[in-house]
C-alpha cells in the first residue's frame, strides 16, 4: 500500500493548514468557542470555499473525494487547531447519510452543504443508549400521508444551530433490534422539535432534542423504511475514522508543545529534557501515536471492504486511539506541571478535547470488546 498522499490531497492538506495557521490562532479558536452560536459562520463558508466539505463526498454528488484518506488527511490538520466548526456532524454524519441512502431530492441539498449554506446534524443516540446503535425508542408512527415521531435525542453534536436534523427512529421491531429503525430528515424548526443546546467540556456545541408528534411527509424517510442499520452503521464508521484522524492532529501538538517545554524549561540549571525518566516518557508518547496513525491509516484503507473487514479494522483503531489520547493527555499534562493546567495556555483545551474522542462513538474498553466479538465471527 503507498502511504503518499496524491497530489489533490497534498494540495488540500496544505491549504487547509496554511488556512488555518493565519486564520485559527488558539486565541481565535477560544473566542469562537464562547460565542453563542459556538462557531464561525464567516470561516465555516471560508473552509467550504477551500473544499474541506467536498473532500469528504464523493463525486456523484458534487464532491470530489470521499474516500478513507480524504477524511483522515482533512480531520487530522482540523486536529491541530481543535476547530470547533461542525465539521464532524455535517460534512462527515449527516453529508454522508444523504449520499449512501438520500433521495435525488435529498441529494441536491448536498450542494448547499458543500457551499457551506446548509448545516446538518445526525440525532441518533438516546438517554438510554450509550453505545449500542440499535437501542432506539424514538417512534415513528405511519399515517395515511405522514409519518409522526415522538421521542428524545441524546448529545447531538450541533444540534442546536443545525438547519436539517436525520432522526433515527423505530418503526418497527423491540426497543434493541438492528431491523425496524428508519432515517428522517426533519426541519430542525419543525412543528414539536425543540431542542436545548449547550457548550461541551472540549468547546464544541450539542443539544438534547425532544420530538412530539412530529409530522413529515413520506418524502422525509431517507432509504428504505425499517432497514436504516446499515446505514447508520456505516454513517458512525466514518465518525470513528474522522475522529481517530483528528486524534492524530491534537496528539501530535500536545506531542511538540511538551517536547519544547521539556528543552527550553529548566531546573536545577539544566533543561528538563536532559533528565532520562523524562525522556523515557516523551519516547513512550512518541511510540504510541505512531501505533495509532498505523492503526488508523488501515482504517481509512478499509472502509470500502465488507462489513467485517471495515468494522474490526475501525474497532481496533478507536480503541488504540482512545488509549493512546488518554496517556498523550495526560503526559503532557503531568510533565508541564502547572502551567499545563492554565486555561490560557493552549495544551488543557488539546487534552480535553483528546478526552472527549475516547467517549464519542464508543470508549476504548468498548472497542476493545467489540474488536474482539467481530474476530470472533469472521
Amino acid at each position: 500500500m503507498d502511504f503518499n498522499l496524491s497530489d489533490d490531497r497534498r494540495m488540500l492538506k496544505e491549504s487547509l493548514s496554511r488556512f488555518l495557521q493565519d486564520r485559527y490562532g488558539f486565541e481565535t479558536r477560544n473566542e469562537i468557542a464562547g460565542s453563542e452560536q459556538g462557531f464561525s459562520r464567516e470561516l465555516w463558508t471560508q473552509m467550504a470555499e477551500l473544499g474541506l466539505i467536498g473532500a469528504m463526498l464523493p463525486e456523484e454528488v458534487g464532491g470530489f473525494g470521499g474516500e478513507g484518506f480524504d477524511v483522515m488527511t482533512v480531520m487530522e490538520e482540523l486536529g491541530r487547531a481543535i476547530v470547533v466548526e461542525p465539521v464532524l456532524p455535517t460534512a462527515v454524519l449527516g453529508a454522508g447519510v444523504l449520499a449512501d441512502a438520500g433521495s435525488n431530492s435529498q441529494k441536491a441539498l448536498l450542494e448547499k452543504v458543500i457551499s457551506g449554506e446548509l448545516l446538518l446534524a445526525f440525532a441518533h443516540g438516546e438517554p438510554q443508549s450509550r453505545y449500542s446503535l440499535s437501542d432506539i425508542t424514538c417512534q415513528a408512527e405511519k399515517t395515511d400521508d405522514n409519518w409522526v415521531l415522538d421521542g428524545q435525542k441524546a448529545v447531538v453534536l450541533n444540534g442546536d444551530t443545525a438547519d436539517k436534523i436525520i432522526v433515527s427512529a423505530r418503526t418497527s421491531g423491540t426497543d434493541d433490534e438492528e431491523d425496524g429503525l428508519t432515517l428522517f430528515l426533519i426541519d430542525a424548526d419543525a412543528r414539536g422539535v425543540s431542542r436545548r443546546g449547550y457548550a461541551t467540556v472540549d468547546g464544541g456545541r450539542a443539544a438534547e432534542i425532544t420530538l412530539e408528534d412530529v409530522a413529515v411527509g413520506v418524502d422525509a424517510v431517507i432509504g428504505e423504511p425499517g432497514k436504516a442499520f446499515p446505514v447508520i452503521e456505516e454513517a458512525i464508521g466514518r465518525g470513528i475514522l474522522a475522529v481517530c484522524a483528528e486524534a492524530l492532529g491534537a496528539m501530535d501538538v500536545a506531542k511538540d508543545m511538551t517536547l519544547e517545554f521539556l528543552q527550553t524549561r529548566k531546573q536545577f540549571g539544566v533543561p528538563l529534557g536532559k533528565f532520562q525518566v523524562l525522556q523515557h516518557r516523551m519516547v513512550e508518547m512518541c511510540l504510541e501515536i505512531e501505533q495509532a496513525r498505523s492503526a488508523t491509516i488501515l482504517a481509512a484503507g478499509r472502509m470500502k471492504e465488507d462489513r467485517a473487514t471495515r468494522e474490526t479494522a475501525l474497532s481496533a483503531a478507536k480503541n488504540l486511539v482512545g488509549r493512546s489520547a488518554r496517556l498523550v493527555a495526560e503526559e503532557s499534562i503531568q510533565m508541564h506541571g502547572g502551567i499545563g493546567m492554565t486555561w490560557e495556555y493552549a495544551l488543557p483545551h488539546f487534552a480535553k478535547r483528546l478526552t472527549m474522542i475516547d467517549h464519542l462513538f464508543g470508549d476504548a474498553d468498548h472497542h476493545l470488546e467489540r474488536f474482539a466479538a467481530l474476530s470472533q465471527a469472521s
